[in-house]
């Protein structure tokens, strides 16, 4: 069994039980994006979180091992995204990214946005001309630092 194996064998059961993520993020504990992210292999799980997730989805035991292990991050099956959501997101920061990386600067100096000091809260903003996604990423500002 790979880590593969266990994202997949989770993906089926959530559908196949009728789960959403946010009932099982409920039900570890931690945000629905974070929990999303575990499941489909970018996070790993405490060994308490590893085994509640093999229990809520039926897994062998030699999946909560897997579920611990650090994961290899940022693993998409192309270098551009094909899937039309994820290239979205492609192409805002093809459009967006030197924006979003000048004001940015402007506004704290030197430095990047981290992704580990982070956290995300998806939500839906209902609309009468159609709903809206709303994303707010919330990221530590880590400044380079001369040496």
């Amino acid at each position: 069994m790979t880590r593969n194996d266990v994202t997949e064998a989770i993906v089926a059961a959530r559908i196949r039980n009728g789960l959403s993520w946010a009932e099982v993020a409920r039900t570890i504990g931690r945000s629905k994006e974070w929990t999303t992210a575990g499941c489909l292999g970018q996070m790993s799980f405490t060994a308490k979180q590893a085994e509640i997730v093999a229990k809520l989805f039926d897994l062998p035991p030699e999946a909560i091992g897997l579920l611990q292990a650090v994961p290899y991050r940022g693993t998409l099956p192309t270098a551009i995204p094909t899937d039309p959501l994820i290239y979205r997101f492609y192409e805002i920061l093809n459009v967006y990214g030197t924006t979003i990386k000048e004001l940015i600067h402007e506004r704290f100096g030197d430095g990047i946005m981290s992704a580990i000091d982070f956290t995300m809260d998806i939500d839906k903003q209902e609309d009468p001309k159609g709903d809206r996604v709303l994303i707010t990423m919330n990221g530590k500002f880590l400044p380079y630092k001369p040496w």
